[in-house]
């Protein structure tokens, strides 16, 4: 566990890298809305097995250390809506100015560390991490070179805030859409403003799942669903990153 300085504190965050070697390409990997827990550690450290230093910071540190609401386990549907009452504040209280004065100081932070190996990064993120990701990448473009979204939204405000944040995205791009939360005239719309924007990209839609289908410790989670995000992350952390 690290501590990030911020224009508004220090948020605590959880690393993962490899034993072996000096320097490592560095990731930033955002939470889903339940925030930073086992489940995201362990994604972590699966990620710093192939040869990353992953920075998972806790985004809503302003309200305490992660986790900063007492979470179950396994959070199941009986769970979800009494969760979600509590959390709802908190993501509220995440504007635009505090995502990116955030993103920043993590940058600042994973860019700095004697592991990290010098050149560019990546971001992802699940759920809300997801659309963290997407305003880290836009508002970094010569410093992120590859970016993921899952089950998450991809902007806010509408077809011209998608426009804004697309304008200045440089990174190459993977979305991985829940079944539920995107139809496929819906995909086709941000794909093709994706093209419109000379974005290198892919987005589809993960057959059959529904939001959250990444999170082990959630009704949602789909196991092979899981393993095709790693199979589309993967390759993309390879070809911009390390050149594989």
């Amino acid at each position: 566990m690290l501590q990030i300085p911020t224009p508004d504190g220090r948020a605590d965050a959880f690393a993962a890298f490899p034993d072996h070697g000096e320097r490592h390409p560095g990731v930033l990997m955002y939470a889903d809305g339940f925030g930073l827990r086992p489940v995201l550690r362990e994604m972590a450290r699966e990620l710093a097995g192939h040869g990353y230093y992953v920075l998972a910071p806790n985004p809503f540190y302003r309200h305490g250390p992660a986790p900063v609401i007492e979470l179950p386990e396994h959070i199941g549907e009986e769970a979800r809506t009494a969760v979600f009452a509590e959390l709802m504040p908190l993501i509220e209280a995440h504007t635009t100015e505090r995502i990116l004065s955030d993103a920043d100081a993590y940058l600042r932070f994973l860019t700095t560390r004697p592991e990290v190996s010098a050149g560019p990064v990546a971001v992802t993120g699940y759920c809300i991490g997801g659309l963290l990701a997407m305003r880290t990448a836009a508002a970094h473009p010569g410093q992120v070179a590859a970016v993921a979204g899952f089950h998450g939204p991809v902007s806010t405000g509408g077809p011209d805030g998608l426009r804004d944040l697309l304008s200045t995205l440089t990174a190459r791009v993977h979305l991985g859409h829940a079944e539920s939360d995107l139809t496929p005239e819906a995909l086709g719309e941000l794909n093709q403003a994706l093209d419109a924007a000379g974005v290198d990209h892919t987005s589809e839609i993960y057959p059959g799942t529904v939001h959250g289908f990444t999170m082990s410790d959630t009704d949602a989670f789909d196991p092979s669903a899981l393993q095709h995000h790693w199979d589309r992350l993967l390759p993309l952390l390879g070809r911009t990153l390390t050149d594989d």
